[in-house]
């Protein structure tokens, strides 16, 4: 039998705590409830939150996980370089990286990416999250569209152009915005997913988990062939 993927899942853990209307939509944090929804999916889940020790990404607990996911929105830059930088290294090494909702703000997507990743937002709207990739297996078992109520971030989104683009969402104001990337960045597949502000439920939605455990299993790492750099000797 395959082992379980590893999943680390990373969040602020500060609006589930200073917000009672957050606290009773994800009353154990954010973590909690995308860490359980992995679990039953089969996933061998752990957390990780901003105030613990090294922000509970260690080399240890890097090194031992295959996909990251990343939920943060008001203590981005609290969060440490060094941090950052260990992020970065297992992402390039291999590690997947799923970045969720207002975490387009955070220090390692920009690292990733190499721009502002700023766009416009508003409060509530209803949103229309089509799936404009129906072959892809991120949007494996999903409709033509999640219908949600959400906070709506329109364009432009200020990111590279991704290298397949899932899904694409519309807001009743009338504005639209790419909601689902994928992008490579050295040995490491990244997703970035809209939906998640911690106001609203979506991830309690039952399509909204789905993407979320389809994007981990893409993510993970492959077995294909070590690369090699650096001087060599010809072949002969």
């Amino acid at each position: 039998m395959a082992e379980s993927l590893r999943v680390t899942v990373w969040n602020e853990f500060r609006h589930e705590r200073n917000n009672d209307e957050v606290a009773k939509i994800y009353p154990e944090g954010i973590h909690a409830t995308l860490g359980a929804a992995l679990k039953e999916g089969g996933f061998d889940v752990r957390t990780a939150t901003l105030d613990e020790p090294e922000h509970g990404l260690t080399e240890e607990i890097l090194g031992s996980t295959d996909v990251l996911l990343w939920w943060g929105h008001i203590a981005h830059d609290e969060v440490s370089d060094e941090t950052v930088e260990r992020v970065h290294e297992r992402v390039l090494g291999g590690m997947g990286l799923i970045v969720l909702h207002s975490g387009h703000f955070s220090k390692i997507f920009k690292k990733l990416m190499g721009t502002t990743c700023d766009l416009k937002w508003r409060h509530d709207d209803t949103e229309r999250l089509w799936v404009v990739a129906p072959g892809h297996p991120i949007a494996e078992g999903i409709g033509e569209y999640i219908e949600l109520e959400e906070e709506m971030y329109g364009e432009h989104f200020d990111v590279p152009q991704p290298d397949e683009l899932v899904f694409v969402s519309w807001f009743g104001g009338g504005e639209v915005f790419r909601s689902g990337l994928c992008y490579r960045r050295g040995s490491g597949r990244i997703f970035y997913f809209r939906p998640g502000h911690e106001e609203n439920p979506s991830y309690h939605n039952p399509d909204v988990l789905r993407v979320i455990e389809n994007a981990a299993r893409w993510a993970a790492p492959t077995k294909g062939a070590a690369p090699v750099y650096g001087n060599t000797e010809p072949l002969g």
